[in-house]
């Protein structure tokens, strides 16, 4: 790495992650479904030789780990016979290092002249894949077998062309076919983006100068993130989180972790983590590896290049297995929900070793909606949507309300777009009152939407949600979040509660209430500056009898301003009452 000139590897870095954005725009461009295209569920980056990520897109950080894994497989089942014009394709957790069936991932080989610089990467969550339930991501699923199409590693294209018996077997399994079709074409697209970038550096520095600087580039990376280890303290922290149920017994799901830091590596243990479970909720483990390396990298410089380089100082620990670490044919396409769960559990540990910098637990995408069916004329349609709501409250600041997590950089699906394209219509679209964790900093307000279906007389609704037992945590005496709820208007003002896992018929004019989670707030509420407590209220994210009950602020209602008297004395009597019970819980 120290010969290599500093200027031209910076300046290749900055190149190399410029084109994998140009990949993503040109995936937003000219991807058909509104889950790729909108909501954003989707990653693109380049791979070297080897296999080693060397830059990605400003898409999915929690995708970030799982490229290495996934072109590996790719690499094992063609070896010497990778040839340019070719385009690869898996989805496959078990045979193809993929993360769920939904998720296609396409490579395409970069060559100039007979030297292999590397290869474009795209990945795409499709909006159906096949199988049992529509939408790919059925929560009741037992096997893998029910999830969809399972794609191995294949040579999806070859000399430039793709391979139409290939894509008529994907057409023909899934629901939406010219949906699938365009969104796997807009990511070959993509690679053919990044293909050229790619040879354009070449030209500029030579190809096998390039390939060398791609290599100094992770070294660097490695050397970066060693550094910056270094300086933090040794030790080890362990946390834990539960899972809700997995949909088919009442039993929480515990996810334990350790993190060790010694020196400049960093080992996270996850041995403690209940086994595999029946349901579709498990995480393969390149997913396990990927929200491993998406969490940590959330708590270190911004300065650190984000490839393979910085993983090297990673070790992670699993039991195959367990629902970190499944073996086939366990069920694995409602995996989404489990990663949330793992990053949050990571993030508690990295709490307890970095107490200043790590926000309380947030509210990533716990909730999976599908609603789909056939309408008059036969035709099918699938809604899917992944609804993210907020962040927890931060060491120094409130929570940004109603946005998606570090670890996942989701975007909101427009009800334009949404009323536009299925038979629904959504009712509401809010934040909870009160559903933030109460602290010295807010967490983030939960959200409500509700669909509510016409156009069509039935459609199937599945959800898989969590929460409702386990609510986010709060740091340093914050709050947890309000719990989640699920509900169903059945016409008539009746109402039925629904579990956080379930799969049944919605009737045309029900409506189908989604009540997300709100985030745990940091730090204990009496420090909360009391005009903070006021804005909360006058804005209506804090109710009158939160502010006095909770965060022991009085507002004179009529005025619209702080009793400072009243709120002075109730503050310390809440603190005296506090102390009480703290005495009363010791002895």
């Amino acid at each position: 790495m120290t010969t290599r000139d500093p200027v031209r590897l910076a300046l290749l870095r900055n190149g190399l992650d410029a084109i994998a954005d140009e990949m993503a725009v040109t995936v937003v461009r000219t991807a058909r479904s509104y889950v790729i295209k909108e909501a954003m569920d989707f990653s693109t980056g380049l791979i070297d030789c080897e296999g080693q990520l060397v830059a990605q897109g400003l898409c999915l950080p929690v995708h970030m780990g799982s490229f290495p894994p996934t072109i590996q497989a790719i690499l094992d089942s063609f070896g010497d016979d990778i040839r340019p014009g070719d385009v690869y394709a898996t989805n496959d957790p078990y045979v193809g290092g993929g993360t769920h069936l939904p998720d296609i991932y396409v490579f395409k080989p970069i060559f100039v002249g007979d030297i292999l610089l590397g290869f474009a990467a795209a990945i795409g969550h499709q909006t159906d894949i096949g199988g049992r339930v529509a939408g790919g991501n059925a929560c009741d699923s037992t096997e893998i077998f029910q999830e969809g199409i399972r794609i191995p590693p294949i040579r999806l294209a070859e000399n430039g062309q793709v391979n139409a018996s290939l894509m008529e077997l994907l057409r023909l399994n899934v629901r939406l076919p010219d949906k699938v079709e365009g969104d796997v074409m807009a990511t070959i697209a993509a690679c053919r983006r990044g293909e050229a970038g790619l040879i354009e550096l070449a030209q500029r520095y030579g190809a096998k100068t390039l390939v060398a600087d791609m290599a100094a580039l992770l070294d660097q990376a490695e050397h970066m993130t060693r550094e910056e280890l270094s300086a933090l303290p040794d030790g080890e922290w362990e946390f834990e989180d539960f899972l809700d149920d997995d949909g088919f017994s009442e039993d929480p799901l515990r996810f334990h972790v350790t993190v060790t830091k010694q020196g400049s590596d960093l080992t996270v243990d996850f041995s403690g983590t209940c086994d595999q479970v029946p349901s579709s909720i498990n995480l393969p483990i390149a997913m396990t590896q990927s929200c491993v390396y998406a969490a940590v990298r959330s708590v270190l410089s911004k300065e650190l290049p984000t490839n393979s380089g910085f993983m090297r100082p990673l070790k992670i620990i699993t039991k195959p297995g367990s629902m970190v670490h499944p073996l086939t044919p366990a069920a694995v396409a409602a995996r989404g929900l489990t990663s949330m769960r793992v990053t949050e559990v990571i993030w508690g540990a990295l709490a307890k070793m970095l107490p200043k910098k790590v926000f309380a637990c947030g509210v990533q995408g716990d909730f999976g909606v599908i609603i789909a069916g056939y309408d008059k004329k036969r035709d099918p349609f699938v809604l899917l949507e992944f609804l993210f709501g907020t962040w927890g409250g931060r060491p120094d600041k409130d929570a940004n309300d109603g946005l998606a997590s570090l670890a996942v950089n989701y975007s909101n699906s427009p009800i334009e777009i949404i009323e536009g394209e299925q038979p629904v219509r959504i009712e509401r679209y809010s934040f909870r009152e009160d559903s933030g964790g109460p602290g010295r900093f807010r967490g983030g307000l939960g959200l409500v939407r509700e669909y509510h279906l016409v156009g069509v007389e039935e459609a199937i609704l599945q959800v898989r949600s969590d929460r409702q037992k386990h609510r986010p945590y709060g740091l340093e005496g914050g709050h947890p979040g309000a719990f989640a709820r699920n509900y169903i208007n059945l016409g008539q003002s009746s109402e039925e509660r629904l579990p956080g896992k379930f799969m049944r018929t919605l009737k045309k004019g029900q409506t189908y209430s989604a009540f997300l989670a709100g985030g745990g707030g940091w730090g204990a509420p009496l420090d909360r500056s009391p005009n903070a407590v006021l804005d909360d209220v006058l804005d209506e994210k804090v109710s009158y009898e939160t502010a006095r009950n909770i965060y022991g602020v009085v507002i004179d209602q009529d005025l619209a301003v702080v009793d400072v008297a009243s709120t002075e004395k109730l503050r310390h009597d809440l603190r005296q009452s506090l102390g009480s019970h703290a005495d009363e819980a010791a002895e």
